[in-house]
């Protein structure tokens, strides 16, 4: 169902490596989490071509200005003056945001070493460890498993079954699949343009 074909089209920029890696486990990760018609394939990649940004990022980007922290987390930068020590420092950063949230305890390094990361970007050590033990890789010990060629995949699969997407995509959810997926609705209409075009190249 996924060709390389299909991915050098529509992720252009996406490394070799990934995207071989990506069609070889393909029909053993889809078919064990149940991403196993055109239409859930095509809702799965739509969010994960915005999540890694076609399959050039498979890790959060946290590097950001004063100034655009402000804008982005103004209730945690209510000035740019605050949000000064932040900039530019994506681990300082991330061990701020994700500070005692999603499994994270609290006045450690765990905000940075379980950052974002994957084709759907993972986030949060309860996410790791239970994503992790779904598809059989120590992510809570290994945070980097997320975001390898070999193993982006089937993590990004075992993260999508585990949200109950699959069954948001039969019903054509965008919305309520986006706010399992990121938490929001962050990007919804770069997402819905991804449907489409991952519909049109699925023949749906």
């Amino acid at each position: 169902m996924l060709t390389a074909d299909m991915l050098d089209r529509r992720w252009p920029r996406a490394p070799h490596s990934l995207v071989d890696r990506i069609v070889v486990s393909a029909p053993t990760v889809l078919l064990k989490f149940e991403i196993t018609t055109p239409r859930r394939l095509a809702h799965f990649l739509a969010q994960a071509s915005v999540e890694c940004a076609g399959g050039t990022a498979l890790e959060e980007n946290l590097n950001y200005s004063a100034e655009r922290l402000h804008a982005v987390w103004p209730a945690r930068f209510p000035s740019i003056g605050s949000a000064q020590p932040y900039a530019h420092n994506p681990r300082l950063l991330a061990d701020k945001v994700y500070d005692g949230r999603m499994g994270n305890r609290a006045g450690t390094d765990d905000g940075w070493n379980y950052r974002g990361r994957g084709l759907i970007d993972l986030t949060g050590a309860a996410t790791y460890e239970r994503v992790g033990k779904a598809c059989g890789l120590d992510l809570k010990e290994n945070p980097n498993l997320a975001s390898t060629s070999e193993t982006a995949l089937i993590v990004a699969a075992a993260f999508w079954m585990l949200s109950d997407a699959n069954l948001l995509a039969d019903r054509g959810e965008i919305r309520a699949e986006t706010k399992v997926i990121n938490g929001g609705l962050t990007g919804l209409a770069d997402r819905d343009a991804w449907l489409k075009t991952w519909n049109r190249e699925l023949g749906l």
